[in-house]
């Protein structure tokens, strides 16, 4: 089993940036890929960034792609999104998620085993 606590959320202006943390509870994170999601008002959840168990591999929705970052270290069992650029079309709830396939960058929420609670963020315009 994996715990994980989202944090970092907030209130920001447009072109600002935050960063996200989500920390992980258990011996196992390093073996974990971890990817990130958002859910807006009114709209299904989707796929924002995914990192693999090494962090050798990465991979971003074309939405972010440039904007922001994903980034993990393992011996804090801790996986970051950093977020730049920040637009009002980024408000949502952000996930983090870990898949226990940890080679995977999968960008589908069913691949991934646990979830946070979540955590909001808000872009006002």
């Amino acid at each position: 089993q994996v715990q994980l606590v989202e944090s970092g959320g907030g209130l920001v202006q447009t072109g600002g940036s935050l960063r996200l943390s989500c920390a992980a509870s258990g011996r196992t994170f390093s073996r974990y890929a971890m990817g990130w999601f958002r859910q807006a008002p009114g709209k299904e959840r989707e796929f924002v960034a995914a990192i693999t168990s090494s962090a050798l591999g990465t991979s971003y929705a074309d939405s972010v792609k440039g904007r922001f970052t994903i980034s993990r270290d393992n011996a804090k069992n801790t996986v970051y999104l950093q977020m730049n650029s920040l637009k009002p079309e980024d408000t949502a709830v952000y996930y983090c998620a870990a898949r226990k396939f940890g080679l995977d960058l999968a960008r589908l929420q069913y691949a991934y085993d646990y979830w946070g609670q979540g955590t909001q963020v808000t872009v006002s315009s």
